[in-house]
């Protein structure tokens, strides 16, 4: 207790010096920000922008701490009585610079979203690309926060000494955390794969458990899935490594769209595929690349007509799908009503038999 109240006098303790040294550190802070939002808004730099937007907070607290422990060091060489005022000082910068140091790869990451093309229709790089980034960041501020933390540790002799002692015994604890974090484990490495093999990527058209989505959010252990109805659908990282499932775009956004009609065989088969040719470009949701109209099945009663059309992406091709089905049936039923299916009981006669 006397040594606390012998810290606090005002004659022996260093808190002029430290409030100055705080003093001091605000005003280089307030100009150093004051200059990068000047320079934001004169210049047309994206990286001066979003430096503003994501590291003017932590430079309030970082620039001061800096300066505030470099001058607690100083009085805790004169005096080892100051000795837990550096320390105080010492982990509140490390947790700073960690701050900081997150700050840093998260401007780093917007900076490269920022120059991906994702208006192009097929954006397939792009898409790549920031599913590489949006992954990569995770695992780095991962590191950022396990690496703090161990300075942190590092930074006291006593706690240093455990460290020690934790470390001979790591053997034990390795194999105690594998066999409890198998599955995390295993998800956390099925993350690493899926972020550069990328059978997946953001906004991927995908079909999983029977359900069509897009790929919303790929995360360390689970992703998910925007489902066409606005639900969401999630899932282990592992599902997409150990189960099959469909993915529309994996190498291309174009799709191509089908559309199948059963009809009477005495449909005019010629004419009804020069209709689709004509309905086609007539619609700016073709891209004028693939169409064809062919008979692929026959049955009892009717014949299978597939038409098939692409387009650039795959709520373009969903849409040219349901915009030929409707303007095929309008055409069938104003011109050619002998192509409407005929279907009659078992034992009765065909329709068409006298």
């Amino acid at each position: 207790m006397n040594e606390v109240i012998e810290l606090l006098n005002y004659k022996n303790s260093p808190w002029l010096g430290i409030l100055l040294a705080l003093m001091i550190g605000l005003v280089i802070s307030y100009s150093l920000i004051k200059a990068i939002k000047v320079t934001a808004n004169r210049k047309d730099w994206p990286l001066i922008r979003v430096i503003q937007r994501n590291l003017t907070n932590v430079l309030y607290f970082f620039i001061p701490l800096a300066i505030e422990t470099a001058v607690t060091k100083a009085y805790a060489l004169v005096n080892t009585d100051y000795q837990i005022l550096h320390a105080l000082s010492k982990v509140a910068l490390i947790a700073v610079s960690t701050w900081l140091a997150i700050r840093i790869v998260i401007i780093i990451e917007k900076y490269l979203i920022q120059k991906l093309d994702f208006e192009n229709e097929d954006n397939l790089h792009a898409r790549r690309l920031f599913t590489k980034i949006k992954f990569i960041k995770r695992m780095v501020v991962i590191i950022m926060i396990i690496i703090g933390i161990s300075v942190l540790l590092m930074s006291f002799e006593s706690v240093r000494q455990y460290g020690v002692g934790i470390l001979t015994s790591a053997g034990i604890v390795s194999v105690i955390i594998g066999f409890a974090a198998q599955k995390s484990l295993a998800n956390l490495l099925a993350g690493i794969q899926i972020a550069f093999t990328q059978p997946i990527k953001i906004d991927d058209v995908v079909i999983v458990e029977g359900e069509w989505g897009r790929i919303e959010e790929i995360n360390l252990t689970y992703v998910v899935v925007n489902i066409w109805d606005m639900r969401r659908l999630v899932l282990p990282i592992t599902y997409f490594v150990d189960k099959p499932f469909q993915n529309w775009t994996r190498n291309d956004s174009a799709l191509i769209g089908t559309a199948f009609f059963r009809l009477h065989f005495k449909t005019d088969v010629p004419t009804l595929r020069n209709q689709l040719h004509i309905i086609l470009k007539e619609t700016p949701l073709w891209d004028g690349k693939v169409w064809a109209l062919q008979v692929t099945d026959t049955k009892d009663q009717y014949m299978e007509v597939r038409a098939i059309m692409s387009s650039r992406n795959s709520s373009l091709t969903f849409d040219l799908r349901c915009h030929v089905r409707e303007k095929l049936i309008e055409f069938i039923v104003q011109n050619m009503p002998e192509a409407m299916p005929k279907f009659f009981l078992e034992g009765t006669s065909h329709p068409d038999q006298p």
